[in-house]
């Protein structure tokens, strides 16, 4: 699924089958922080409030489909209007009522058909709110806890595929901050902390973008601190997974001032399993 905006098209679909939402009644009532009481049937106002969400009328949404709980708390609508509810704060970037929102689906319908869309809702909530990797991370780690959530529960759900793609992007954050921290300590000279930062992108976020730089300032932390055996072994870890990459370029002319020839190493007789032993031994 490309986008959770068709993802949730589908969910409407699903959450209207066998129910009617023609004769949809307009309501008049201006814009406000809370309706007046007006007792009116619970398809009606679901049906009001499902227009007022076609309209990208976000807040007036909310307004209508609260309602629709309040005067109708039992009802089959209402459980609808909960998490459509939810829905139209997450549209309004009103994150934490939404994720609110769908925690209480979940806890009172935790067997629910919708349920799945309900977890997928929190963990695009925090998804939408990641920011550029200079910044704290700890909505990042707040999604991909989400979306690995919905990966687990529904494994072979639409959500849970759209979910794997967010999970690429949010390990692709997680691993850029990591990445900005590391190169920061290497600048300043604390070339351990440095080590441990990029040694964790290649342990934890191996599949994303940032994988081979680590491997490359890896090379330059341990040859800033004179050990030239372990950034020699990390440079040939580097040429043998990426052989033409342009960090390898880098840590291959770096390590040639040392008199080390890492086209060599990769090129002894190695038995196999070797360099699977050597990535976890550094790793």
């Amino acid at each position: 699924m490309s986008s959770h905006k068709s993802v949730f098209r589908t969910a409407i679909a699903a959450a209207l089958i066998g129910l009617s939402v023609t004769g949809c009644a307009s309501l008049r009532e201006e814009r406000t922080a809370k309706l007046n009481y007006v007792e009116r049937p619970a398809e009606t106002l679901y049906n009001a409030a499902f227009e007022k969400l076609q309209q990208n009328a976000w807040a007036d949404a909310v307004l209508v489909f609260d309602e629709v709980e309040r005067q109708h708390p039992y009802s089959e609508w209402a459980r609808r209007s909960m998490l459509m509810s939810s829905y139209a704060k997450y549209r309004s970037a009103n994150y934490e009522e939404s994720v609110a929102g769908a925690q209480r689906f979940i806890s009172l319908h935790p067997g629910n058909k919708s349920t799945p869309y309900a977890y997928y809702l929190i963990g695009i909530n925090y998804y939408d709110q990641i920011y550029d990797v200079g910044r704290d991370q700890g909505t990042t780690v707040q999604a991909e806890d989400a979306l690995r959530q919905v990966i687990r529960r529904y494994p072979d759900s639409e959500y849970a595929a759209d979910a794997r793609l967010k999970l690429e992007l949010t390990h692709d954050h997680l691993a850029g901050k990591e990445m900005s921290i590391g190169r920061w300590y290497l600048r300043q000279g604390y070339e351990l902390a440095a080590i441990g930062r990029f040694r964790n992108v290649v342990k934890t976020y191996d599949t994303t973008s940032h994988t081979e730089e680590a491997l490359h300032r890896m090379v330059e932390s341990y040859v800033s601190i004179g050990v030239i055996d372990e950034a020699k072994q990390v440079g040939s870890v580097l040429g043998y997974n990426y052989p033409d990459s342009r960090w390898y370029e880098d840590s291959y002319e770096l390590l040639a001032r040392y008199d080390v020839d890492l086209d060599n190493e990769l090129k002894k007789p190695r038995d196999r399993g070797y360099w699977q032993r050597l990535r976890e031994r550094l790793f």
